[in-house]
């Protein structure tokens, strides 16, 4: 059995740059990223992957969702969290990024005005068939 909290498995971890077809567990990666002093998951790409929560995510740079399946709800806003202040306590950064075909799973998302109204935009599309 691994030990997932194990520091030679964090290790292991944050020195991918890859992740194809399996499920991520985004708290467990973000924990380990923050104990090796980097509190910003950077320069991963995900294919095929589902991401799993329960996370906040803020995507910086320039991080991407091709084709990905952003999560479940009636109304697409709903995985939408507005900042109240100048700082994000508890958001998982994800700078340079790539999703391609992933599947988020109790994901929300926060970031700057233009980034959530794009995401809204384009989930609203994706509902009714537009895209």
């Amino acid at each position: 059995m691994t030990d997932v909290m194990s520091e030679a498995f964090g290790r292991e971890l944050i020195a991918r740059s890859t992740f194809s077809n399996e499920g991520v567990w985004l708290p467990l990666l973000a924990v380990h990223h923050m104990n090796a002093g980097d509190p910003v998951i950077r320069n991963k790409t995900f294919t095929d992957c589902v991401i799993e929560g329960p996370a906040l995510v803020m995507p910086l740079g320039s991080t991407t969702f091709d084709s990905c399946n952003m999560g479940v709800a009636a109304n697409p806003r709903s995985l939408m969290y507005k900042p109240q202040g100048p700082m994000l306590v508890g958001a998982v950064g994800l700078e340079n990024c790539s999703f391609v075909r992933c599947r988020m799973v109790q994901i929300g998302f926060t970031g700057a005005d233009a980034f959530l109204d794009e995401l809204a935009e384009q989930l609203v599309a994706a509902q009714e068939g537009q895209v």
